[in-house]
């Protein structure tokens, strides 16, 4: 529960002495202690929200800081030297990949599939190597020009501070749940001043299940976590804009294909993140990986210098109209004459950040689609406008676009758009775009849904649980752990056993099934007392029958790999209320019907 940040060269960051500020948290950790047996439940509950808000906050001003540093260190090297640079991302790559097989092989997690999948499997446990790992990790991988984005791995830390801190305090799992949610919530409200969309990002991608007395600890949590940040990073190193031209209804049916060109290029996005990370996957040689994705990846920055790093800077550049600095150090720029060549270099750039995401993650890299998703989105709306303008002669707001196309890929990527249209109404400093902001996120949403019906991370999520996360019932089922549900309290016979083995041990046992096993536990067959009832109590031929005899072999079983969907089908096709369970050949135990459908009331209780 107590951190330390002594021996890191980053204790002085923007005038502010992190040490000191750790040592208040840890004095604050203290006295939580202390409180949690003079509070109620639900006010330390309010307590440890604002703990684990600090301490996320505190991760995330750490993290953007350190990304800061290593990026201000790398400006030192002059236009010339931009060929070198572009290969400091290799450099960034192997840092991580070596640290993550040296320290956390193992307990390295990415992405908030993951997360979800702790909630639901592990009791919303997580390692606390976890609370620090991602950090030095997406440190590496973005400071050095990984064209990928912090905020994933934020959340990653967060949630793992809010599950740690949970468990430091053994609170119970729902409370153990709201603090990691805590957590992500306040990892993303640090990272852009929007304790808003911290909290609807907690709701919308994490908890499938929310309840009213989650919210309290969720807002604190959140505004906990962007107050740090607000104080030590000021406008530093946030992502924020000042809007310029207030929405305008003429421009309406713009923003409508807008939402339709942002549903297909969230679409393009998933598609072509999925196809280029596996491509990587699938070098099995772990430092040939490395080196072919940084290699690859320097070459698409020689070309597009904008897929440096996350791009936020970038962003800003084109909010400002300064489009020549952005391609001024490209290899391409010589060709770049007129604003089509322009339109089209940008296009390329939008296109193509997917792809450097996804080779920077899967080479080895660090970070998350949340930075990539809101560099497109602006990049797209910025192009969108600049050709209407061109072409038509409009003169519509090409900034406005380039932020409502931000919400719209992030709506249409993560299938969150309640989180989209917020966080760009809060780094835009009020809610001017409210209107478009929401038309553009619902049909992007529209659009992406109705191609592919689960976004990128509920499909890790679904292939994690092995279940349909759509349907509400195999979900709860999913929630359940078929190994918690093993009785092991059946009685077990040899083959070779005789009736009067088999009378005692049907006078010993409370159940009406025993399983037959051999000399190395394996399940040979069972036997029911229904079936052996008539010959238990004859003496006629007695001696000479023995439990192989009168065994059957089961009409189904299951193995410990097997999930409750299938355990349900299963009994449903046997007809059976008792299914013997192995484990490769072992004999475990027995599942009874009737203990599966009372644990999934008991969830389904819990959920509502």
């Amino acid at each position: 529960m107590i951190i330390c940040l002594h021996g890191c060269p980053y204790h002085f960051i923007f005038g502010v002495n992190l040490l000191a500020l750790i040592e208040r948290i840890n004095r604050l950790a203290r006295a939580a202690i202390y409180l949690r047996h003079h509070l109620s439940d639900k006010q330390f509950l309010i307590v440890s929200s604002i703990i684990v808000g600090l301490l996320s906050g505190g991760a995330a001003v750490v993290l953007k800081s350190f990304v800061h540093s290593i990026q201000h260190w790398l400006e030192r090297y002059s236009y010339q030297d931009f060929l070198l640079v572009s290969f400091f991302p290799l450099l960034g790559i192997i840092l991580t990949v070596l640290l993550i097989h040296t320290f956390w092989k193992v307990s390295f997690k990415k992405g908030s599939a993951e997360i979800t999948y702790a909630i639901t499997k592990k009791s919303s446990q997580l390692p606390l190597s976890q609370s620090y790992s991602h950090i030095i990790t997406s440190a590496l991988t973005v400071g050095f020009g990984g064209s990928t984005g912090l905020e994933s791995p934020m959340v990653s830390t967060g949630s793992a501070i809010g599950s740690n801190v949970a468990r430091g305090f053994r609170l119970s799992y729902k409370e153990k749940t709201i603090l990691l949610a805590c957590g992500a919530a306040a990892g993303i409200g640090a990272a852009f001043n929007s304790p808003i969309a911290g909290v609807l990002f907690a709701i919308e991608v994490l908890l499938a299940d929310i309840s009213a007395a989650a919210f309290i600890p969720l807002i604190i949590a959140a505004a906990t976590g962007a107050l740090l940040s607000k104080i030590i990073l000021a406008e530093g190193v946030l992502l924020s804009f000042v809007l310029v031209r207030p929405f305008d209804y003429y421009n309406t049916h713009y923003y409508l294909l807008l939402g339709f060109l942002s549903g297909l290029v969230a679409l393009y996005y998933a598609k072509s993140f999925e196809f280029f990370d596996q491509i990587m996957k699938n070098i099995s040689r772990t430092w040939l990986r490395v080196v072919i994705g940084g290699v690859v990846l320097a070459f698409l920055i020689m070309l597009f210098p904008s897929l440096f790093g996350e791009g936020y800077d970038s962003i800003k550049t084109l909010a400002s109209l300064q489009t020549e600095t952005i391609f001024d150090r490209s290899l391409l720029a010589p060709w770049i004459q007129n604003d089509y060549a322009i339109l089209i270099f940008l296009a390329l750039v939008t296109m193509l950040k997917s792809v450097a995401a996804a080779i920077t993650i899967g080479s080895g890299g660090n970070g998350g689609s949340f930075g990539p998703s809101l560099f497109m989105g602006a990049y797209m709306g910025f192009v969108f406008a600049r050709l209407l303008n061109i072409t038509l002669g409009t003169d519509i707001p090409e900034v406005n676009f380039a932020l409502v196309g931000m919400a719209g890929m992030l709506s249409g990527v993560f299938y969150a758009p309640l989180t989209a249209i917020f966080l760009i109404a809060e780094i835009t400093g009020g809610y001017g775009l409210i209107i478009p902001l929401m038309i553009v996120s619902a049909i992007s949403l529209a659009v992406a849904n109705y191609f592919q019906p689960k976004s990128m991370e509920a499909k890790k999520l679904a292939k994690l649980l092995n279940a349909n996360i759509d349907d509400r019932d195999q979900y709860l089922l999913s929630r359940l752990d078929l190994t918690q549900l093993i009785e092991t309290n059946f009685l077990t016979l040899r083959p070779n056993d005789n009736l009067h083995a088999l009378r005692k041990a049907i006078a010993a046992s409370s159940r009406n099934t025993f399983a037959v096993t051999g000399e190395q536990g394996e399940l040979l067959g069972i036997i029911q007392l229904d079936d052996v009832r008539q010959i238990i109590f004859s003496s006629e031929g007695a001696e000479s029958i023995v439990v192989k005899d009168l065994m059957n072999l089961p009409s189904g079983q299951l193995t410990t790999e097997d999930n409750l969907q299938t355990a349900l089908k299963k009994f449903d096709s046997t007809g059976l209320w008792n299914l013997p369970v192995v484990e490769g050949k072992r004999y475990v135990g027995f599942i009874s019907k009737s203990s599966l459908l009372a644990r999934y009331r008991t969830e389904l209780i819990r959920s509502t």
